[in-house]
């Protein structure tokens, strides 16, 4: 009779469970947290000597929150340079910036005087052009230069001389009275009073030549009278003065 097999005890192999969603979100999120803190780390490794941040930066770092990184003071004067060019300081940027506004607020103020004077000179202006208040008397004496013409008037005939012995024109009459004072006048009335000086009408004095934008000139006498040769047919006058004209003074 054959002897019954023993049998042993049995072993009961575990189960294996399949992972369920809890389990794996657990996964994940102490996955991430592992990660989180040694991101945290890296910084505080950083700044507290472990990385190439200087010691005395890392000791003024401030982390609450945010990062913040407070930078000393000396930092900000340190010169930069590069290939033989130093970059100007704060001090030379101002300084520079002051030289440029200076030469702005220079060039202001020239161009307002230039422009004052131009208004000056326009409101001072007679009949056709400016004149000179108080203008220096001439190297002549006017009284003189006035006798001297005096002794033409009714003689010399209007033509178009420079002589009495043979006619005066209105501008060869003060040709030839300014020359006997050695005072040399070119023929033309535009060309006289560009000789002289523009002078207002109650700085005139006797002697001063008076330009009429006709065409006309003549020799101021005083107490609005004048000396002139005046037209053909006529001869040279001492008469009240007429029409649109202004004083120039001749300054030799």
């Amino acid at each position: 009779m054959a002897e019954p097999r023993k049998v042993g005890p049995s072993i009961r192999l575990p189960r294996l469970k399949k992972p369920t969603k809890k389990g794996a979100v657990s996964v994940v999120v102490m996955t991430f947290a592992a990660a989180l803190i040694a991101t945290m780390a890296l910084p505080a490794y950083a700044f507290g000597g472990g990385g190439n941040f200087d010691n005395g930066v890392a000791t003024d770092a401030a982390l609450s929150g945010n990062q913040t990184l407070v930078v000393p003071d000396a930092s900000a004067a340190l010169a930069v340079s590069r290939d033989n060019y130093v970059a100007p300081t704060t001090e030379q940027l101002a300084a520079t910036r002051e030289a440029a506004a200076a030469a702005v607020r220079a060039t202001e103020a020239a161009a307002a005087a230039e422009a004052a004077a131009a208004t000056a000179k326009t409101t001072g202006a007679s009949n056709n052009g400016a004149f000179t208040v108080n203008p220096p008397s001439g190297s002549y004496s006017g009284a003189a230069l006035v006798a001297f013409a005096e002794q033409f008037v009714g003689v010399v005939p209007y033509g178009s001389g420079a002589s009495p012995d043979t006619s005066f024109g209105c501008d060869g009459l003060t040709q030839y009275v300014f020359g006997a004072f050695g005072i040399y006048l070119p023929r033309t009335v535009s060309n006289q009073a560009a000789m002289g000086i523009p002078i207002a009408p109650e700085d005139a004095q006797a002697g001063d030549l008076m330009i009429y934008p006709i065409g006309h000139v003549g020799i101021y006498a005083g107490d609005g009278t004048m000396i002139d040769s005046p037209d053909w047919g006529r001869f040279v006058e001492h008469r009240p003065v007429w029409g649109s004209y202004y004083f120039v003074r001749i300054v030799a």
